[in-house]
């Protein structure tokens, strides 16, 4: 499914919660609906998560599904509450066009994740990018970037990297391609090389583990790509899968796709090398560039 808007996991929560508390009263979304004197449209995407939810829509929706008087008055308020955090703007807004629309939806969701499984075939990923190799990267793209739009994109991805170091830090695995190791910049080995140092020091973090899949690997079952698996502790049900691609992003929720991916995950994690042979091959790549 494309990415809705209001993707970050306080509003996730919200439509979850409201879509039981629906449930639970007995009604339809139709009935709902009809009763708020709303389309029925609006329902099915509010509880989708697809668009944004008022505050004095969840007001409207307690009261109907009889969440009134004093007995329910915490349960009300955590959810009037969850609503206002909901709305609230994420970090990456204050650097304006330098993160796209259709990436927002993804800086919510890493944010608040406890944990980030990913694989990277060709490109090594955004948490463990050197500013140099990324600004490297940005400028083999078609449509050039100014400089200054660059640099903007470059704070991003930094401030994205402070997490892995914060206190509540999420964990984070990723597996590497061989391939990823072996793509310097354009007459840029030097970029490369310490692109490599970086990651192997990353490594070391407490919460970072790092794979690499050899070539001697062989065929695998994620050929067709690199995607990342977003973890939460709420509730296994806001696990989802993020594939992006050159103009936009994919994101699968439901349970048996999510299922899916979590166990392509694992048989690359059998496939790759461990931790410290991984470790020990990146040192290796960084003594053979020249």
């Amino acid at each position: 499914m494309a990415a809705p808007t209001p993707a970050t996991v306080r509003h996730r929560l919200l439509v979850q919660k409201l879509r039981r508390l629906r449930e639970e009263a007995g009604f339809t979304q139709a009935e709902v609906a009809q009763a708020m004197d709303w389309s029925e449209s609006k329902q099915i995407k509010m509880e989708r998560g697809n668009i944004p939810v008022r505050i004095p829509d969840v007001r409207a929706l307690l009261v109907h599904y009889g969440l009134v008087g004093p007995e329910h008055r915490q349960e009300t308020d955590a959810v009037l509450q969850l609503a206002r955090d909901a709305r609230r703007k994420g970090w990456w807004h204050t650097y304006g066009d330098a993160v796209p629309e259709w990436f927002e939806p993804f800086l919510g969701l890493e944010t608040e994740a406890t944990s980030i499984r990913t694989y990277q075939p060709e490109l090594v990923p955004g948490l463990l990018q050197t500013p140099d190799y990324y600004r490297s990267f940005m400028r083999t793209s078609p449509t050039t970037s100014t400089t200054e739009e660059i640099e903007r994109k470059v704070a991003v991805r930094e401030q994205r990297q402070e997490r892995l170091e914060t206190t509540g830090a999420p964990t984070y695995w990723t597996i590497l391609n061989e391939a990823a190791l072996l793509r310097p910049p354009p007459g840029e080995n030097a970029i490369l090389k310490t692109q490599l140092a970086y990651i192997a020091e990353r490594s070391k973090l407490p919460t970072v583990t790092v794979q690499v899949l050899p070539f001697a690997a062989g065929l695998h079952p994620a050929m067709d790509g690199p995607f990342e698996i977003l973890g939460f502790p709420e509730s296994l049900d806001l696990d989802i899968v993020y594939i992006e691609s050159q103009s936009g992003a994919l994101y699968l929720e439901e349970r048996e796709q999510v299922g899916r991916y979590n166990g392509i995950f694992d048989h690359l994690r059998a496939k790759a090398l461990d931790p410290e042979q991984s470790r020990a091959l990146i040192v290796q790549k960084i003594k053979e560039i020249s």
